[in-house]
């Protein structure tokens, strides 16, 4: 459904952000990209999406296909349109409307189809007992629920999620997950979702892909990334005895390791 080639992307004609990745997402997969802060991730999603125009970056080299459909230059809406969401790492709902009125703003809504919030309720039925809540007000959890919600109301076939447990509990961020699971099944949902929480991201990916400093070092099943010695123990903290391991990225860096 969606293929990456050789992507580079530059912010203020200066810093090269992503450095010649490619990737593949198949058609009804989930996919996550891991990896640590500056690693290029969410500056990825907004290549695909569309959105680097305003962070001052651009594609510089390679190319996004989607259904075999070339999205560079593309404008966001055009590629919304199109079927790619992108539900961003911040600034994800608007705070000062209400649950109700967040959603009626959607492209759905506004085409006249009844009740379009109720699919977004049936699936997260903590924000029907909000509906007249401003969003502002939302717990975490909530306010991720409704950005979710917003994205499926612009009717994707690929949805783009940037980080998603950030700031949330462990409880919230594995029903997220099991939501977004059913969703996917329910809907026909492809989903690519970038997360720093690499086990919650591999116990629910059908494929994995590990960036650092903007490039793809490492991908494969979760089954392949969690019998990987460098994948367990500094992205999971576990050595291979087992033990917890205190071994930080930056710890990693020094080191001038290579990926097998």
């Amino acid at each position: 459904m969606l293929e990456v080639r050789k992507l580079e992307v530059v912010y203020h004609h200066v810093s090269t952000a992503i450095q010649g990745i490619s990737f593949r997402v198949n058609r009804g997969a989930l996919f996550a990209l891991i990896g640590g802060n500056g690693a290029g991730k969410t500056t990825t999603l907004r290549a695909i999406s569309g959105f680097l125009g305003s962070d001052n970056a651009s594609i510089t080299d390679g190319e996004v296909f989607f259904l075999g459909e070339r999205l560079n230059g593309l404008p966001i809406h055009s590629i919304t349109k199109k079927g790619v969401v992108l539900v961003p790492e911040r600034q994800k709902v608007f705070e000062t409307l209400t649950v109700t009125e967040n959603l009626r703003i959607s492209p759905t809504a506004k085409s006249g189809k009844a009740q379009p919030d109720q699919t977004v309720y049936a699936y997260f039925p903590n924000l029907a007992t909000h509906k007249e809540k401003l969003a502002g007000f939302l717990s975490g959890g909530e306010r991720q629920m409704l950005a979710i919600g917003q994205a499926l109301l612009c009717e994707p076939k690929l949805l783009l999620i940037d980080e998603l447990s950030m700031g949330l509990a462990p409880i919230v961020v594995s029903s997220l997950l099991n939501s977004l699971v059913k969703l996917k099944k329910d809907l026909d949902l492809t989903l690519l979702i970038v997360e720093q929480n690499a086990a919650s991201a591999l116990s629910v990916a059908d494929y994995s892909a590990v960036m650092e400093n903007g490039r793809i070092v490492f991908d494969g099943t979760p089954e392949k990334l969690l019998a990987h010695e460098d994948v367990r123990e500094f992205y999971l903290g576990i050595r291979e005895n087992g033990q917890r391991s205190y071994t930080n990225i930056k710890q990693y860096k020094r080191r001038r390791r290579w990926w097998g």
